[in-house]
């Protein structure tokens, strides 16, 4: 992703700098710093920037709008996140009373889950989403690892592991932390696919 903004980038002017702000330090964003794009929702060329500003005492997070021009390598499409992850159910409303219920996700109505040749429902994760989809699974429901870590899984970030461990230990919900001591807690949804949560 470097390559997709390899030229400098300043930030533009907005509400909180109408260019009279002349003792406010202004730097140009270089390869070297941390960037984080994300193409916005149907402006093309278009990404949101977030940008951990180091030079600052205290740690900001900046947000702004900018235009990127076509990166020069023809190998470099510009991959910015990952858009939605699909995740095969046997039953419809079971993983939804999971998936909505327990983990609290709420469902984008905008997505057309009526188009396709099955039933499905489209969930928030943050910015990004779930695609549940009512399909037969070929994946084996017994002889899984116990723990998710070592099965394909999908890993949500969450602020905290410990609220989530709670919930499942209320609910019943057979779980695993993470082997490695870090904040994470993994679990499976009713069709046995793994589940990672991992704070930051």
């Amino acid at each position: 992703m470097a390559s997709l903004l390899s030229s400098a980038l300043n930030l533009p002017f907005n509400r909180f700098n109408d260019g009279n702000a002349k003792d406010l330090p202004v730097k140009a964003f270089s390869n070297k710093d941390y960037l984080f794009a994300r193409r916005t929702s149907g402006c093309q060329g278009h990404y949101l920037l977030i940008k951990s500003k180091t030079s600052f005492k205290a740690d900001v997070l900046a947000k702004e709008s900018l235009n990127v021009e076509t990166a020069d390598e023809t190998n470099d499409f510009g991959v910015v996140s990952v858009h939605h992850v699909g995740i095969l159910c046997e039953n419809l409303e079971r993983s939804l009373q999971f998936y909505q219920n327990i983990l609290g996700l709420q469902i984008n109505e905008a997505r057309p889950h009526d188009k396709l040749p099955y039933r499905g429902a489209w969930l928030w994760v943050g910015s990004e989403m779930i695609h549940l989809m009512e399909l037969p699974n070929p994946d084996p429901l017994t002889g899984r690892p116990e723990h998710g870590g070592r099965d394909r899984h999908t890993c949500i970030a969450i602020r905290d592991v410990s609220k989530l461990k709670a919930i499942f230990d209320k609910e019943g919900i057979p779980y695993t932390l993470s082997r490695s001591g870090r904040p994470a807690i993994f679990t499976r949804d009713p069709d046995a696919n793994a589940l990672e949560f991992t704070q930051v």
